[in-house]
Parts: structure tokens; sequence; C-alpha cells
């Protein structure tokens, strides 16, 4: 069991969830507000996707971003902070033309993902390792192994912590060949992703067969999505594993009871505690990953 635990705060996702919850934050303001107190809450890293303000659907201007994290470091309050770099690799095809993009795909290559990260270096960003059928229907992310070494390496070069987003096996192989070609940097950190559809399933022999596949001295970190946020809080941490909890995940604290990041926050605070481990402060997450210090 990890007996030190790193909580992530996934604040807001890029999901159409704005609409089913009134605590999905959408501004920067609201974002960076609610950073503040997930932070306050005990998470020591926030993951952080920014929001078209007049849709609220997910965005890549630079410039929300820019708000955003200038609100979150000027806050005062120490937290590690982690930037999606995962926007950008959706396609929606027409199934009578499958040749033929639709509405709602926004796909550009590996380095076009990055112009963010590359103004603001944040201490990790996400580097989702591989394609997916996103869910039913036509939508798919697409991440081929060319987009991947070319955003491995800029994001080396700019001395930011990937973290590889980890949605199926083969995902993971992949991950393991950009190690050993030397594309990301020791330790590597590792987010295994349970339960989108149609990766990796919410189930326990899954994940314990995914850290089995893990190289040696890798961080890691899983979660799963809906009702199964919570107790997959104890069931990753019981493997050695951090966790994440949040809205971009799950919109709900119990049956019915819609939650704020906050909420989830202390509600993974009491599971880790309840299970005789402590809370990693930023610092010590900093230091268990390998990030630079805070400056």
């Amino acid at each position: 069991m990890n007996e030190e635990v790193i909580i992530t705060a996934a604040l807001t996702g890029a999901g159409d969830t704005v609409g089913k919850s009134p605590h999905v934050p959408v501004s920067p303001e609201q974002i960076a507000q609610s950073a503040v107190e997930a932070a306050n809450a005990g998470a020591a890293v926030v993951h952080v996707h920014v929001r078209d303000i007049e849709t609220g659907q997910g965005t890549r201007d630079v410039s929300v971003y820019r708000e955003t994290v200038r609100r979150i470091r000027e806050s005062g309050v120490d937290v590690v902070l982690n930037l999606t770099a995962g926007m950008g690799g959706d396609l929606f095809i027409d199934q009578d033309d499958p040749l033929k993009p639709v509405d709602g795909t926004d796909l550009v290559n590996g380095l076009e993902r990055l112009p963010h990260v590359e103004e603001l270096l944040p201490d990790i960003c996400t580097l989702d390792c591989g394609s997916l059928n996103f869910g039913d229907g036509s939508q798919l992310y697409i991440s081929t192994p060319d987009m991947l070494r070319a955003g491995a390496k800029r994001i080396q070069e700019l001395g930011v912590k990937p973290e590889l987003e980890i949605f199926d096996t083969g995902q993971l192989w992949f991950a393991k060949k950009m190690i050993e070609e030397g594309l990301i940097d020791a330790p590597p950190l590792f987010q295994l992703c349970m339960g989108i559809p149609y990766g990796a399933p919410v189930d326990p022999g899954v994940l314990q067969a995914m850290v089995n596949m893990l190289p040696e001295g890798a961080n890691w970190a899983s979660f799963a999505i809906g009702r199964n946020q919570l107790p997959w809080v104890a069931q990753s941490a019981l493997l050695g594993g951090q966790v994440r909890v949040g809205l971009e995940d799950n919109l709900y604290l119990s049956r019915g009871v819609k939650a704020t990041n906050a909420q989830l926050v202390e509600r993974a605070v009491t599971i880790i505690e309840g299970m005789g481990a402590k809370i990693a402060t930023p610092d010590q997450a900093r230091a268990k990953l390998g990030l630079k210090p805070r400056s």
C-alpha cells in the first residue's frame, strides 16, 4: 500500500458537463478558485483544462490558459500545476464517408497541442499515449506514434514532466517504448485511466495487470470515472499508486448529491487517512515525482 498519497484534482475537463452540474468551473476565475479550494482541501496537484466562457466547451485558446494559470500562481496557494495537452486530438467522422470529418472535430498535430505548455511551463503536462474509440458513435481520439514522439521530445526540451495518460495496455506498451528511446526522463509518471469507453475497464484485475507492466522506478496514479471514482481512491492506494478525483471524471459526492472539487478531495482525504496513510504535500509530491522545487 502507498503510505504517502498524492491527490490530484482534475478540475473541469473538456466534456459536456457544464449543464449537468452548477459546480463545474468555466471561467478562468472559477477554475482558479476551484484549484485553490481543492489545494486547501488536500490536493497536491491540480489538473487543468480550460473552457470557452461563452459556450462552456473545452478550448485550446492560449489566452484562456494564460489567465487561469496567472490566477492560480498569484493566489499564493502552493500546488503543483498539471496542464492538459490532450486537446486537439478529437476526430468525428461521417459514417457514410469515413474520410470526411464532421462537426466536433478538433484535430492538430502533436506540436500544435503544446503552445500553452511552451509559454506557461507548468510542472507537469499530459501526454495521451495512443488513439482510442472514444465512446459510442463515430468519435475517435487520435494520438499516433509519430505525434507522440514529436510531442514527447518537445516536452522534454521544455523541462516539463509528461504525465503519460494510459487508456489501455497497448498504450502502456508504447509509453515504455518512448522511455527506451530516451524521450521520457526518469522517473516516468503514468496515469492509468479506467472506465473511459472503450479503453481499460474499471476492473481491479486489469489495474493490477497494468501496474505489473510498469517499468521499474515509475511513479503512477490511477482513476476511475463516474460512481467508481471514490472507491478507486482506495483501490489505487492499496496497489501502491497515487489518486485522482475531481469534476472532470465524476459530478457526484454520493447518489443524487452534486459535488464540488473541494468536496471530492476532502472525501479522498477521508478514505486515505482511514486506510492509515498520509496525504502528500506539494513539496513531497515534487520530491517524489522528480519535479523542480517551487521557485
